[in-house]
């Protein structure tokens, strides 16, 4: 008894117990009232094909539960009995892709209009017993996983994913009761084993089985239960209690999942359109702190202005449509350490452009590790940070170049974002839109005019005088008026001393040697 106890708090599987695999229910359309018209057209040929082809087929996961929200789904999904080779036998452009969870994916359109519908096979459940019998059941399984003994681990972890079970089997690995309905478009009948049906109407995200195994199962579940209670949030869902409680006590779990599996998930926590919403679901149930080092900076910036901008902007363009970039939200989370690791070398004196290369690669080493492989998203981190001096260079041919750049959209972006704060003057920002959006003939103007409010503030600062000379000082020696390029007449200092003058340099356009650039100022 006492065993027993113990092995519920470890969330370990009783050798003798059997997973319930719920009961099949078919919900017909009179009763989920999911209307035809929200299913994408791809999707319906997916599922059609494949069950012309002698297979069962059904959309699964997110676009049931959206669908039955009456809300459009941005993404479907494809469960099949049938192998990933023998989808990908049925269509012309489908692609195998994964090696832990092996999945298809049929691509629709070419280019950014392109569509893809992810098919994967019904998964068996696994338990500690059931997976010493597994040899692997298709080719990659049984080259790369045939030694070994469990689909999971000691610690309850799933190792192996790619063993093909039923569907009440693929019903219940699946994480929430909400997550784990199927639909066919083509008898518009709902199959759901778990409830799901019914914790939608209540608004309510429950795990299937006992919370505390299945977050061993996948430790990523936690991340995902933040995910979805932030997304769903607005629609009045809830975390069941039973689920949320042991979700901070399980965080631990985390440090045994690789560290760009944890990247990714971070990545969709805050590029999914609920960036904010999600860090408000972190603080609450108390997984600030933890997950991953990287996000621990996101929520700990989030309240800053500039970070809390960038936040709001990605959720924005998300919900418009519009594509986002982890680069550039990461570029804005981890600016202030560039900033300050910049002006700490500027302080002693180092050149300008070498510095701020000095800070990203401090910055970089200390905060994103080699989770990116230093591949493109830190190159073009890097090429958004190194753009912000340039944008001060509005001279000769610089502009011209700078707005040819394939990132200075997002180098813009990021400038238009400190403008907001007023980290740089909104001038700045509204002079390099006009700048990216002129002609040839309107860009020489700009910079005309970009001339001329440089030289107003330089003939606008304060002019440097000295201090009155101490009583019985010697005074200087007079300096002849032809002497100087001035006036005659002596300067006056503070309080009548006479001031000595420096030699002015000659501003463009001034005495006999004009040139066309006084014109264009004018």
């Amino acid at each position: 008894m006492i065993k027993q106890f113990i092995d519920k708090l470890m969330g370990k599987t009783p050798k003798s117990s059997t997973p319930h695999f719920g009961r099949r229910t078919e919900v017909p359309a009179s009763v989920h009232g999911i209307d035809p018209n929200l299913v994408d057209e791809r999707a319906i040929h997916v599922t059609h094909t494949l069950q012309q082809a002698g297979f069962e087929a059904y959309i699964v996961g997110g676009a049931v539960r959206d669908l039955l929200l009456g809300l459009r789904p941005k993404d479907f999904d494809v469960a099949t009995n049938a192998t990933p080779e023998q989808v990908k036998g049925l269509f012309r452009r489908a692609f195998i892709i994964g090696r832990r969870f092996r999945i298809v994916h049929v691509v629709y359109g070419r280019g950014r209009d392109n569509e893809v519908i992810e098919v994967s096979t019904f998964r068996a459940h696994l338990d500690n017993v059931a997976a010493e019998q597994v040899k692997g059941n298709e080719r990659t399984s049984k080259r790369q996983l045939e030694g070994m003994q469990h689909a999971v681990d000691s610690s309850g972890r799933v190792l192996r994913d790619n063993v093909w079970g039923p569907q009440d089997e693929d019903a219940t690995r699946r994480d929430f009761t909400v997550n784990a309905m199927y639909y066919d478009p083509e008898s518009q009948i709902v199959v759901d084993y778990h409830g799901g049906i019914q914790d939608a109407k209540k608004r309510v995200l429950r795990m299937i089985g006992e919370p505390v195994a299945r977050y061993r199962e996948d430790p990523v579940r936690i991340i995902r239960a933040v995910r979805f209670a932030a997304k769903l949030n607005a629609l009045g869902f809830k975390i069941e209690a039973k689920t949320a409680k042991p979700l901070s006590q399980s965080a631990a779990l985390l440090a045994d999942v690789p560290q760009s599996r944890l990247f990714d998930e971070m990545l969709k926590l805050l590029q999914t359109g609920h960036a904010l919403a999600s860090i408000a679901q972190l603080k609450h149930l108390g997984l600030a702190t933890g997950i991953y080092p990287l996000l621990d900076v996101v929520v700990q910036r989030a309240d800053s202005a500039f970070v809390q901008v960038a936040l709001v902007d990605t959720d924005r363009r998300v919900g418009e449509g519009k594509p986002v970039a982890p680069s550039f939200l990461l570029a804005c989370v981890l600016w202030a350490d560039v900033h300050a690791a910049w002006d700490a070398r500027l302080a002693r004196k180092e050149h300008p452009h070498p510095a701020l290369q000095d800070a990203i690669d401090e910055v970089f080493d200390a905060r994103i590790g080699d989770v990116s492989g230093r591949g493109k998203l830190a190159a073009d981190m890097r090429e958004i940070w190194m753009m912000q001096p340039r944008f001060e260079k509005r001279v000769g041919s610089t502009p011209f170049g700078l707005v040819e750049q394939p990132r200075f959209r997002a180098g813009f972006d990021f400038l238009r974002l400190r403008a907001d704060i007023d980290e740089v003057d909104i001038r700045l920002a509204d002079w390099w839109q006009e700048f990216s959006m002129a002609s040839d003939a309107e860009r020489e103007d700009l910079l005309q005019t970009a001339k001329a409010e440089q030289q107003a503030l330089q003939a606008a600062k304060p002019r440097v005088r000295r201090a009155p000379r101490p009583d019985g000082a010697a005074a200087p020696a007079p300096v002849a008026p032809a002497a100087r390029p001035g006036p005659a007449e002596p300067d006056i200092g503070l309080e009548g001393a006479p001031k000595k003058r420096r030699r002015r340099r000659r501003k463009p356009g001034e005495g006999g040697n004009a040139t066309g650039d006084s014109a264009h100022a004018a």
